[in-house]
């Protein structure tokens, strides 16, 4: 026996159920981000920074589209600390010891979307010049990096465990490459991801050399801070450069506690699932991952990107 034919009451009855269903599955209406935009603050030109940074904002411009997204160059950690504490900027990228330690630098109200890679410090000279060890630095002329960068906060540490005295510098990583080519530098600091374009580009035209930072890195390792450690850049980094042993610290994402937790969640589960993509063309951004995103040290998780660590974990 055939089913008796569904009266047109039914019919509209059940698609409308349908429709509500549907809808509450996936075309939910968008709710206020209760946020009209989000910068993030990246770093100079010629380091990684500022190459990751623009690469999750145009990400995040995605992802947000209710908000309106944009990186904002700067000289990097400090820099970068100092615009989030004056709401200038919503996210930022700093060194962990630059959040941890600096003295002018206030984090209260700022709290970790997750660690991303490590930075490790590059001591670069000229192959044929006559800075063989960090010894030979004394009275030479040495960028220390741009002021308000991580470069120039670690090596004042670097300055303090060791005694060294030299000309300190103040460029960023590009103009400390450029005068190194032209010889108006004797050396330069830089403290970044790898490879780093800047130190890329130099060595396709410039014979270099990266000093072995051995017993410094030790000497900074043994700081109580416990923000520092020995590494090595491993070999093929930079063309046919060695390994050149040195020392890292890790580098996070922060927040101002103020933006929503919805907002951060989103922030986070974009940086961490979308990683291959950022790492597509910038081979330092392979380091970010779900493992060690929680490892942010003394520097607390904004609670939405606690509530999409958590998430994964059911």
């Amino acid at each position: 026996m055939l089913p008796r034919p569904l009266s047109r009451r039914t019919l509209i009855v059940a698609a409308g159920a349908g429709l509500l269903a549907a809808c509450s599955a996936g075309c939910s209406p968008r709710r206020d981000p209760g946020i009209r935009e989000l910068v993030l603050a990246t770093g100079p030109d010629g380091a990684v920074f500022q190459k990751i940074g623009g690469a999750i904002a145009t990400l995040l411009a995605k992802a947000l589209p209710d908000i309106a997204v944009r990186a904002l160059p700067s000289s990097a950690s400090v820099q970068n600390l100092h615009l989030l504490n004056s709401g200038t900027a919503q996210l930022a990228l700093s060194s962990l010891d630059a959040i941890s330690e600096h003295p002018n630098t206030s984090i209260h109200g700022i709290s970790a979307v997750g660690r991303l890679y490590d930075s490790f410090l590059h001591l670069v000279v000229p192959a044929a010049g006559p800075i063989r060890g960090f010894e030979d630095l004394d009275g030479k002329r040495v960028s220390i990096g741009a002021r308000g960068s991580g470069t120039e906060f670690i090596v004042a540490n670097l300055r303090r465990v060791t005694g060294m005295s030299f000309t300190p510098v103040l460029l960023n990583q590009q103009e400390s490459a450029a005068a190194l080519a032209r010889g108006s530098l004797d050396a330069f600091f830089t403290l970044t991801g790898i490879p780093t374009p800047a130190i890329t580009d130099l060595e396709q035209h410039t014979r270099i050399r990266l000093v072995p930072l051995t017993a410094q890195a030790q000497a900074l390792a043994g700081l109580p801070t416990g923000y520092y450690l020995p590494a090595t850049i491993p070999a093929t980094t930079y063309g046919a450069l060695p390994p050149c042993p040195t020392v890292v610290t890790p580098n996070l994402l922060l927040a101002r506690e103020d933006v929503p937790e919805d907002v951060v969640e989103t922030v986070t589960r974009t940086v961490f699932l979308e990683a291959p993509t950022i790492a597509a063309d910038r081979p330092e951004a392979r380091r970010i991952n779900i493992r060690t995103g929680i490892s942010t040290g003394p520097i607390p998780l904004h609670s939405g990107a606690a509530r999409w660590f958590r998430a994964l974990k059911r």
